[in-house]
C-alpha cells in the first residue's frame, strides 16, 4: 500500500516536521531515534551471542530434558519451567 518512499517524500516530511515542531527539535527527535536504534541493535546482538553459549553440563542437561519430554515423561509446560530454570543459572 504505501510501497517505498522517495527521497522526494521524505524531504517533504522533513519539511512539514520541521515546521510543526522546530527544526531543533526534530533534530533531537532524530538524534534519539537514532541511539534507541543503536541501543536495540546493540542489545539483540548481545542477547544472540549469550544465547549460544551453553556449557557443556547445560547442553547434556537440556539433552537430557529433551529426551524426558520425548519419552512423554515431561510435558511441555514443565519441560519449558525446567528449561527455564537450566538457562538462568548461567
Amino acid at each position: 500500500m504505501f510501497g517505498s518512499l522517495g527521497w522526494e517524500e521524505l524531504l517533504i516530511i522533513l519539511v512539514i516536521l520541521a515546521l510543526l515542531f522546530g527544526a531543533s527539535r526534530v533534530a533531537d527527535l532524530g538524534g534519539a531515534l537514532g541511539r534507541g536504534i543503536r541501543e536495540f541493535r546493540s542489545e539483540a546482538s548481545t542477547d544472540k551471542k549469550g544465547a549460544g553459549a551453553m556449557t557443556a553440563e547445560q547442553q547434556s542437561s537440556l539433552d537430557a530434558l529433551t529426551k524426558l519430554k520425548d519419552d512423554g515423561v515431561l510435558t511441555d509446560a514443565e519441560f519449558e519451567a525446567k528449561k527455564a530454570d537450566l538457562l538462568a543459572k548461567r
